[in-house]
């Protein structure tokens, strides 16, 4: 397969039981025909599609692949390039937002397919007849999509909108496991600098913990019981127990005790040294009735170019460049700017307009300097007021 210009690539596994990935079956194709790998059969060598997946000659396609590379990420230590994401390249040519593999294949190339063994155990053996057909299938079907895609993106102009987003996509800093960067999955949750140091030290250790038992994070602490630690910071073992989300009985365990380490951790950290709250959501230095009119233009001008709105911006993002010019948020940058982020500065600083023309939203450019104000709208009666009588006009001799 190495030799191929292109491979599709897709992966079954299984996460409810532990925190990192367990590879059960790898399914490729080529224009020759598609492989099932049989990732737990004993004593199986997968260093020769370890090296497919960094082969540079060869481009690896997936749908919606990030699990997958995170997959490879982890037991290769190196993440898959380059590749090419039929999802990201469905969103970029306006198939909608995140796109089903079942719903793509339906619309690109008019196949119905069978998701009947989509949620089986794919750790069991012998793998059945079915499930290695739904694998098959699985990447069989994907060549085509690819090929219409790439098509298409090429015809468009937008080839390069896509070698952006993959970028991204196989940058060996998305899939790195910090500890210590835990703490961001709540950062929305924090409102106080003292809760935000405690639940930096603790987030760190349920990561830490998680990852060295390798089990999911919920059956080291459950979110809910991080944050009430988190924002009651108790300093004994019967103010820990005392806790209504924490676990009972679990604060004498050899785990209460690193909470209860962790917690002082945080609370000795300097305050100075911590990151900046993030700000509730339409708070200070995000006009509401701006970002209200961004949310329009984002949609006209994602419907106007078929691309899906949410690979341009999502309300954060909008949020951000309605408080700052210079946010740092990819609806500033590379092709989005270009598409919508610099209409949307035109539009906060009032040399773009939008109106209604005919039925739909359109934009109006304007120089203010030069045309003053808007005309500002006809004052409006009450309701129940009188209409003011017509008084004839006097006659002239």
């Amino acid at each position: 397969m190495a030799r191929a210009a292109f491979v599709t690539v897709d992966t079954e596994f299984l996460r409810e039981t532990t925190f990192w990935p367990k590879l059960c079956v790898v399914q490729l194709a080529d224009d020759e025909g598609p492989v099932v790998i049989d990732a737990l059969a004993p004593g199986v060598d997968l260093a020769p599609l370890f090296d497919l997946m960094t082969d540079e000659t060869c481009l690896k396609v997936f749908h919606s692949g990030r699990q997958d590379i995170e997959i490879f990420h982890h037991l290769s230590g190196h993440v898959p390039h380059p590749v090419f994401d039929t999802q990201v390249a469905a969103m970029v040519l306006g198939f909608g937002d995140s796109i089903s593999y079942d719903q793509l294949v339906q619309r690109t190339t008019g196949v119905v397919l069978d998701k009947s063994s989509r949620f089986t155990d794919w750790s069991r053996r012998p793998l059945s007849d079915d499930q290695v057909t739904y694998a098959i299938a699985d990447v069989t079907h994907l060549r085509d999509v690819y090929g219409k895609l790439s098509k298409d993106l090429e015809a468009r102009g937008r080839a390069e909108w896509l070698v952006e987003e993959m970028e991204t996509l196989t940058s060996p800093a998305t899939y790195a496991a910090h500890p210590e960067d835990a703490w961001q999955r709540f950062r929305s949750r924090l409102r106080k600098p003292r809760d935000l140091a405690v639940m930096m030290e603790l987030a760190a250790w349920r990561e830490s913990e998680a990852q060295t038992r390798d089990v999911p994070r919920s059956r080291v602490l459950k979110d809910d019981a991080l944050v009430e630690v988190a924002t009651r910071a108790p300093r004994t073992v019967d103010a820990l127990g005392g806790l209504r989300a924490f676990p009972r009985g679990y604060e004498r365990s050899r785990a209460g005790q690193e909470i209860l380490e962790a917690v002082a951790r945080g609370l000795a950290l300097d305050p100075a040294s911590l990151p900046a709250i993030e700000r509730e959501r339409g708070g200070a230095g995000a006009n509401p009735a701006t970002v209200e009119l961004l949310k329009v233009l984002l949609r006209m001008i994602a419907e106007r170019n078929a691309v899906a709105s949410k690979i341009i911006a999502n309300v954060d993002d909008l949020e951000q460049i309605a408080a700052d010019d210079d946010a740092g948020v990819p609806a500033l940058s590379g092709w989005r700017r270009e598409l919508f982020g610099e209409q949307a500065l035109k539009l906060k600083a009032g040399t773009l307009a939008l109106a209604i023309e005919r039925g739909r939203v359109v934009t109006l450019e304007r120089d203010p300097g030069e045309d003053g104000p808007l005309p500002a709208p006809k004052p409006r009666r009450n309701r129940g007021e009188r209409r003011p009588e017509k008084v004839a006009a006097p006659s002239v001799d």
